[in-house]
């Protein structure tokens, strides 16, 4: 699937604290826990759970959410499909689209039981 201009801003306006609940929603129907989820989010976004608490409660867009965070540089190994879309296709210009995808990306596969330290990608030696 390809993303659009639309499909992107849609993305970047929706209130992060909104979809949160989902994440863990999700992740506990699962037997995951709300430490895991915000463990991945941290090393995705550099985020610790105050931080995170804050922008949750400031009802932030992901536009914001992204911006303020600190991708960690292992962002570009987090490859695969989800909701349709393969991360590693999705055009430049979609930056912030991609990036919401891998955060979901790694909730999905905390939700799927995969062990953490795959889920939060280190560089190959």
């Amino acid at each position: 699937m390809k993303v659009t201009a639309e499909k992107n801003e849609k993305v970047a306006e929706m209130i992060f604290g909104s979809i949160y609940p989902l994440y863990l929603n999700r992740l506990e129907k699962n037997g995951r826990t709300k430490e895991e989820l915000n463990q991945v989010i941290e090393w995705f976004t550099g985020f610790d759970k105050d931080e995170l608490q804050a922008l949750i409660e400031e009802k932030v867009t992901f536009r914001t959410f992204f911006q303020k965070a600190k991708i960690h540089p292992n962002a570009h190994l987090i490859k695969g499909v989800v909701c349709g879309y393969r991360i590693e296709e999705i055009a430049d210009e979609f930056e912030l689209y991609r990036t919401c995808r891998r955060l979901e990306k790694l909730i999905d596969e905390l939700a799927k039981g995969r062990k953490m330290e795959k889920i939060l990608r280190k560089e190959k030696k």
